[in-house]
């Protein structure tokens, strides 16, 4: 007579195996998650309303102007493809480093990324003022890089008890780099420009200063490809290991793209606090934690999101701006809250 309990194992479901990312129950799961959908198309048609109605909206009328078309040229369409890039890639960054971290509340604004990108700037500003914008985005690039990767070492050389410390060590680790680049620059006296910097805005993305921005697309398209590499490294040194994968080198590759987006962005546009933490928090609500099916509702409400806020900018106190960062800033600071609220609420 058979024992009830093996019966009982037999019939118990058994979870489901993990598989390398390229395998046919990968591709599988991704077909399930359904990328392409009816509310993905809805808003696609949202974010490319923002987009469209941010050609036309400026102090500068471009239809009865006598130089109306080359001022739509000139300041139009260069910064409208920034916010459309600097958006998606900021997004995708947090969405990137939330996922290697494991933690919700760290991005580049909460982990002293853009602090370390602003001192990278400063750097050059002061070593060599005369190198071209190329330079400034070098320096910037290799000090985020720096900033982030001793972020990343010191999560996992340091074992936190709460998620909730992980973004305040950020926070801090960032406060000192900024009180760093304080004292340079008025040490220097580049106060203002540093001001300027932390300010944020669009308003200086102009024909012949804003095509370095285009870099940032390889950051996207490289996400894209290594989505599943960065879902596997989330699990865990071990898990990764098991299934073939290098986990220092997926984090390694992670830290480049999330510095290569927070240099270029910061040095064409300034600081976007926040962006990346009300972003992915927002869609992983709705959506769940998948990244590969998350991307582009990540990419889509990242540009929705910075050019709503570059609207309310232009339009508040026409025919002056408010920065876009400082929008930002009382959005992401409120939806921070919210989140901190939500997480103890539900454990």
């Amino acid at each position: 007579m058979p024992d009830p309990a093996d019966s009982r194992r037999a019939a118990a479901p058994r979870p489901p195996a993990l598989v390398p990312p390229g395998t046919a129950s990968a591709r599988d799961g991704l077909r399930r998650g359904r990328l392409l959908s009816w509310p993905l198309l809805a808003g696609l048609v949202v974010t490319a309303a923002l987009v469209a109605l941010s050609l036309f909206v400026g102090v500068y009328d471009i239809f009865g102007g006598r130089d109306g078309s080359a001022m739509f040229g000139i300041t139009r369409v260069p910064r409208t493809v920034a916010l459309v890039l600097a958006g998606a890639a900021m997004a995708m960054s947090g969405l990137v480093m939330q996922q290697l971290a494991q933690n919700r509340f760290v991005e580049p604004t909460t982990t002293g990324t853009t602090e370390w990108a602003g001192l990278g700037l400063l750097l050059v500003l002061i070593l060599a003022p005369g190198a071209p914008l190329l330079g400034k985005m070098a320096g910037a690039i290799l000090t985020a890089f720096a900033g982030t990767a001793v972020f990343f070492l010191f999560l996992r050389r340091v074992s936190l008890r709460s998620s909730l410390i992980v973004p305040i060590v950020g926070i801090m680790l960032g406060a000192i780099v900024s009180a760093i680049s304080t004292f340079l620059a008025l040490s220097a006296g580049l106060m203002q420009t540093m001001g300027a910097w932390f300010l944020g805005s669009f308003s200086a993305a102009l024909q012949g200063q804003y095509e370095p921005i285009w870099a940032v697309l390889v950051v996207v398209v490289a996400v894209f490809i290594a989505a599943d590499r960065f879902t596997v490294a989330g699990l865990g040194q071990d898990i990764a290991a098991n299934l073939g994968l290098h986990h220092g080198r997926i984090v390694l590759l992670g830290t480049g793209l999330i510095a290569a987006a927070s240099g270029i962005v910061t040095v064409v546009v300034g600081n976007l606090p926040f962006l990346g933490l009300i972003v992915p928090n927002i869609v992983s609500l709705f959506r769940g934690d998948d990244l590969r099916s998350n991307l582009p509702w990540v990419c889509l409400l990242g540009i929705a999101t910075v050019t709503a806020c570059d609207l309310v900018g232009r339009l508040v106190v026409m025919p002056f701006e408010i920065p876009v960062a400082t929008i930002l800033s009382i959005v992401g600071a409120a939806v921070f809250v919210l989140l901190l609220l939500r997480r103890r609420r539900h454990g």
